[in-house]
């Protein structure tokens, strides 16, 4: 029954797509942006940004629209590279040495230096409480173009922090509202919500910036998206909606990247509902998500079912009995949680029927259809499930508690490591822990692992981690989708990365 509704659901936007498509005529003119004498590109992308300011900005734009940089990268083999800090060093694990590449200046003409690098690193961590909990920074010297920096306690895993784009190194004396940064653009206007229009920097310090222009646009909307790309006023769409992925590929003046991401859709339990805070009712709830209908139905086969937060090929991921879309055994497991299963509704010890409030947002389509399949679900145990849809999920979830469950999605392993994902969403004070879990064993094996230096002694404590993640299943993870792009095929050197952290670069071209 849902499969047909969510079907229902794309029909008109599926038929305007081809109507536009339609309407294209085969010999149209290209777009500006494919003309040489241009060079300019506008990529548009599926989440809003009100800021740009790289210590605040939840979505990276900074960083992904090529503006600002950070001190280290990661590569597409998920493996550190140096950026604007060309070496690195630390003894223990704590005392850390950085040299700062020479011959970089900011977009405002500002050395890069030491000095400069040490301003910005506490600009973030004063603005910026997840920042501040991810580093545990206790000092920072700066003497010429060598910074030093001592955490807090031995952190091995210290300089992978150092990639995250909230760490993104800016001239803090700039004046104005727009950040001075050293990337291969600079900015020339932005509009909150809407779109960041960039020049080249022509005193890039890496070389050759081959667009002198770029615009990075924003909307949520999926649909309006692909009918953008498809009136071609918009060159590279990020997230195309899923289910025209088979006529962007008939088209052959365009390129579609689909590829295992590094994300994962999750559901959030809220640990402040009496109810959700009780893992066999957590564990019963599980069963009615139906992952197989998520990865092969809303996400048209674009995806994995996810049996926990990483990727099965981590060797931090446990070996997991599948779970499985099952209502008789989350009726029976409602029952062993002394929850009364009758007249069609389940109720609490205290008699009190389940009614939540579920979560969701709009830039990631998939999660609204997501969380009415959930819903529909519930409903056939009785479950009352209430869907709430907000524009900023991470600001209202950070700021609300008027909720039980949230649809979600975040990159869980960006570097290739577990500690980033376990330290945010399962420590205390960690920038991605919207649902208020405190588990004192895993709060102690997470800070057991950001002291580890051996990279196999990591990986065992990490799996013991995510096994009691398991076990208690304190989020539900349901689907791993993939990263899915479309580009005209006069957009050269595009790569779509799995860290999603690279999009606008010095070497995207137009021919």
């Amino acid at each position: 029954m849902f499969k047909r509704s969510y079907f229902k659901l794309f029909i008109p936007a599926v038929i305007a797509v081809m109507m536009a498509a339609c309407a294209s005529s085969p010999s149209a003119s290209p777009s500006p942006s494919a003309a040489p004498q241009d060079k300019s590109v506008t990529l548009l992308f599926n989440v809003q940004s009100p800021s740009i300011d790289p210590h605040s900005d939840v979505n990276y734009t900074a960083v992904r629209a090529g503006v600002s940089e950070t001190l280290i990268k990661v590569n597409k083999d998920l493996k550190l590279e140096a950026w604007l800090a060309d070496k690195w060093d630390s003894k223990d694990g704590q005392h850390w040495t950085f040299n700062i590449r020479p011959g970089v200046n900011f977009h405002s003409g500002k050395v890069v230096n030491a000095p400069a690098v040490k301003a910005s690193l506490e600009r973030a961590l004063k603005l910026n409480p997840s920042v501040k909990n991810a580093l545990h920074i206790r000092d920072i010297h700066a003497d010429g173009q060598i910074l030093t920096i001592t955490t807090d306690k031995p952190f091995p895993e210290f300089v992978s922090e150092l990639v995250h784009p909230n760490t993104a190194i800016i001239d803090t004396t700039a004046t104005g509202e727009l950040p001075s940064g050293t990337g291969p653009f600079k900015v020339a206007s932005f509009r909150a919500g809407s779109e960041l229009n960039l020049d080249r920097n022509e005193q890039y310090w890496n070389g050759e910036v081959k667009l002198k222009h770029a615009k990075f646009m924003f909307n949520e909307d999926a649909n309006a998206r692909q009918l953008a790309f498809q009136a071609k006023t918009a060159d590279i769409v990020y997230r195309p909606p899923i289910e025209s992925l088979e006529l962007l590929k008939a088209d052959s003046t365009v390129k579609v990247d689909s590829l295992p991401s590094l994300r994962t859709h999750q559901l959030i339990y809220n640990m402040n509902n009496n109810d959700l805070k009780k893992t066999a009712v957590r564990k019963a709830f599980d069963n009615l998500i139906n992952r197989d209908e998520i990865a092969s139905g809303i996400m048209s086969g674009q995806g994995t079912p996810a049996q926990g937060p990483f990727l099965s090929d981590f060797p931090f991921s446990p070996e997991y009995i599948t779970k499985q879309f099952d209502l008789n055994a989350a009726r029976e497991g409602f029952k062993q949680a002394g929850y009364t299963v009758q007249n069609g509704k389940v109720a609490n010890p205290d008699g009190k029927p389940l009614h939540l409030t579920l979560l969701t947002y709009q830039s990631r389509a998939e999660l609204p259809l997501i969380s009415q399949l959930i819903q529909a679900n519930a409903k056939e145990l009785g479950i009352t499930i209430d869907i709430r849809q907000v524009d900023n999920i991470d600001e209202y979830l950070a700021a609300h508690q008027d909720w039980d469950l949230a649809t979600y999605s975040s990159i869980t392993a960006p570097r290739g490591d577990a500690s980033y994902f376990l330290n945010a969403a399962y420590m205390p004070e960690g920038a991605l822990n919207y649902g208020r879990v405190h588990v004192p064993e895993l709060t102690g094996m997470i800070s057991q692992l950001n002291t580890t230096v051996n990279e196999e002694e990591r990986n065992k404590l990490a799996l013991k981690a995510v096994t009691l993640i398991d076990q208690e299943n304190l989020q539900s993870f349901l689907v791993h989708p993939n990263n899915v792009v479309a580009y005209r095929d006069y957009v050269h050197n595009w790569v779509t990365s799995q860290s999603e952290y690279y999009l606008l670069t010095q070497d995207l071209d137009v021919n």
